[in-house]
Parts: structure tokens; sequence; C-alpha cells
């Protein structure tokens, strides 16, 4: 047991708290599809440390299906760059279903490359040469974002191919208006395939996270696309990625999404993490139903609508010590019975910044020993964060650890867990060095 397994508690209690949901089907259309398991329901998230935290099915291979279609507008950015792109494929809403005829008036352009009409047309673009075949690139491509090697579903690939009359007909209508570059056939037999490429919910949550990170994969640390063709995906995500529900999407979760009639779905928080979910039965527009219903309960529980909170600066763990080794201790209050290891943090802790105290509280402390989390640099916590220290707390002392917090503007609250001095009860004209040593006397027993 550790601190940071609070993440993982949190995505087993969305899970705990949706796995009885029996709205929605799986897709039928595809005939391989309806054989789906319709009660496996996983969720993975991936944060910009690229740690990966997971519950359930989450290690269940299924195949993208539309949620490939970000992912493949981003290689189609990096080749061309976005205006060229944007001679083939708009980027506005269509607010239609994902297999809708969306085709813009005078030029035949599809309305963006999240349906299925501009997602033919964008994975048509994808350069073709004989040392680099398209579909190579593609699946190269998407294993960078995963971080590893992709491979294709065949079964699934032969059941679309064999069922997939429309989209052969939305390519041979986009074709007479000019804007399919390739010939209908072997563009939509490489955009079959491309959707039947397999994955786990950990491999789209760390999908998710290589944007979040502007296009570096946090795991493997891999720059996988530029930090602009990211933001861009991320912007077509955020107003496209849900078909004809963006817009309720974008206003009630508040973060750039795509959803797959698989059973997949990614969100992305810029700068803070990847998530993705998997459950097949769907609504009526395509998108899982548990899915939906607990990344929406995540963004109000955790307040991550991007809308909600502005962009905190850069915060971190500044010092992970022992109370004996601090430089600027009193003489006498070194060699402190116990060794009680000290982690101090700066500036606005968000996301980010409390995974990295909880990681840091994880590794400090010789031998399990007790430690003081130092708050005094600290100048701003986030609900998010706020919720990850108060559950990181809690499983640390859960697991025999004791804690005691400096925290003199009482930015973290009450924390029924860590029941030692917290600093807050020294004289004012204390100082930080007083506080720590103050709570570290007190682990230590010497108060």
């Amino acid at each position: 047991m550790s601190a940071a397994d609070a993440v993982t508690d949190s995505l087993a209690g969305l899970r705990d708290r949706f796995a009885a949901v029996r709205e929605g089907r799986p897709a039928d259309y595809i005939p391989q599809l309806a054989l789906a398991d319709p009660d496996a329901f996983g969720l993975a998230l991936v944060s910009m440390d690229g740690h990966r935290y997971s519950a359930g099915e989450a290690e269940v291979p299924f195949t993208l299906q539309s949620v490939s279609k970000p992912f493949v507008y981003a290689l189609a950015l990096s080749a061309l760059g976005l205006d060229e792109v944007s001679r083939w494929v708009g980027a506005e809403p269509s607010g239609e279903a994902f297999n809708a005829i969306s085709l813009e008036p005078g030029t035949g352009r599809p309305a963006n490359a999240m349906v299925n009409a501009g997602a033919i047309v964008t994975t048509a673009l994808v350069p073709d040469t004989p040392d680099e075949p398209a579909f190579d690139r593609i699946l190269h491509c998407l294993g960078r974002f995963a971080g590893r090697g992709l491979d294709v579903d065949e079964e699934v690939f032969a059941s679309e191919s064999a069922t997939g009359d429309r989209n052969r007909a939305l390519a041979y209508l986009i074709r007479s208006t000019g804007t399919l570059p390739v010939d209908p056939v072997r563009a939509v037999d490489r955009y079959f395939r491309q959707c039947a490429i397999r994955v786990t919910a950990v491999d789209l949550a760390t999908m998710a996270a290589t944007l979040a990170y502007s296009g570096v994969n946090p795991v493997t640390r891999e720059r996988v696309v530029s930090a602009e063709v990211a933001a861009g995906v991320l912007a077509v995500m955020a107003t496209c990625g849900m078909y004809d529900g963006s817009g309720d999407w974008l206003l009630r979760v508040g973060l750039p999404a795509k959803s797959g009639v698989s059973g997949g779905l990614i969100a992305v928080g810029p700068a803070r993490f990847g998530v993705a979910t998997y459950s097949p039965p769907l609504d009526a527009t395509g998108g899982s139903v548990r899915g939906h219903a607990a990344l929406e309960a995540m963004s109000r529980r955790y307040g991550l609508h991007l809308m909600l909170n502005p962009a905190l600066p850069g915060s971190t763990v500044t010092l992970v010590t022992t109370a004996d080794d601090l430089p600027s201790a009193p003489s006498g209050e070194r060699g402190l019975r116990g060794r009680v290891g000290v982690v101090a943090a700066q500036g606005a802790i968000d996301f980010t910044a409390a995974e990295r105290v909880l990681y840091a509280l994880d590794e400090s402390g010789p031998d399990g020993g007790p430690v003081v989390l130092d708050l005094h640099d600290v100048t701003a916590i986030d609900s998010v964060a706020r919720g990850m220290l108060h559950n990181g707390l809690a499983r640390f002392t859960a697991d025999g650890r004791r804690a005691a917090v400096v925290d003199p503007k009482d930015l973290l609250g009450p924390v029924d867990a860590v029941r030692e001095r917290t600093g807050r009860d020294l004289p004012r004209h204390a100082t930080r060095e007083d506080a720590v040593a103050g709570c570290a006397r007190a682990l230590a027993g010497e108060d």
C-alpha cells in the first residue's frame, strides 16, 4: 500500500459506482463488435510523470475504432502541416452523427476529422511511399503514442470490411466532389484497418497523456508530435470529438475527448493526465454509457473542467531528506531519534504536483519511518490536489506510518489521518525550521 495508490482508489471507486449501469448495448452493425462482453469495464489514467493507474478490465484488448481519428489527424498534421490538411478537411462541429454526410457546401470538404467522412480523408492524406506504406506509418505512429508496438485484429477488420458499405458510399461521394486525394477503395480499406488496431484502456490513457504532455509520451519520454500539433488535435477533440453530443460533453465534463463504437473513450487534462475507459454498451451517439458517466463524475468530483480552474503555475517537490540532515536545522535538533523524513513542496499544487508529493512521501523516511510534509512555501492547493493529498495521507497512515504537516496557511484543511502537531500551533514568530523541527520531535517521540 502506498500514498500514490489514492489515484487507483479513485478509479476503482468510479468502477464500483457505475459497473451496475445497464443502459446501452454494444455496437451490432459490425458483427464482431457485438461479441464483446457487455460487463467489461476498465479505467486507466496516466500522469505527466509517466505513472500508470488502472482499475477493472483496463488490460482487456479491443479495437480503436473512432478513437484512432485524433491520432491519425495528428500524423497528417505532422506530415503535411495545418494549411495543407485544412484544404481537404475542415475543423467545424457538424452537429450530426458520426456517419453522417457532413460536407461543406461549395467545397465538398468534410466538416472535421472526427466524423467518418473527415477521418477517411485524413487517413487518405497520410503519405504513401514504397519505402513506407501509409498504413505502416499509421501503425507505427499510433504505437509511439501508446508506447509499445500495436497490431490489427484481423477478425474485426474483416467484419468491418464486410459491412462497411456506408463508409464506401461516403468515400465515393467525397471523391465526386474532388476532395478525396486517393482511390476510394484504397482509402476505405486503410480506414477500416486503422479502426481495427488493437489496444487496451491503459494504452489509450497513455495515448491521451501524450496529447496532454504537448506531444511527448510521458512513459517513454519520446516526442511523438510537436506541441503545436498536439494543441490543434485537442482543439478539434474539444469541439468535435463527441459528435452531435460534443457541446453537451464540453459543458458537463469540460475535457477534450474522443469516443469509439468498440466502447473506448479517452479524455485529456492538458498538462495533467490522460484518462481512458472501456465499456462496450453504447448510447445513442455511439459513446460508452459507463465511460461517459464515470468521466463526468470524475470531472465534477475533482473540478477538472477546463473552464473552471485556470492553469496554475508550475510547482514541485523541492526537498526529500531527513530532519537531522537539514543544513539549516539547529545543531541541537540533529540526531533525532528515529531519523524523521522531510518532504518539502513549493508553489501552487495541482494534480501533477500532488502526485509528485505523494511519490516523495512513499520514498521518504528511513526504512518506512515517519515523515514531515512541509507546505510552508506552497501558495495554493487546487481541489484536485487537495483530495489527492487527503486520500494519500490517509493511506500513508493506514499503512502504519506516521506523518505530520507544516501548513501555516492552512491550505490543506483538516486531515484526520495526520494526528501529530501541524506547526500551526507554534508561536507566530516561529521560523519554518522551528516548525519542521517541532513536528520532527513529535514524530520521533521527543515531545
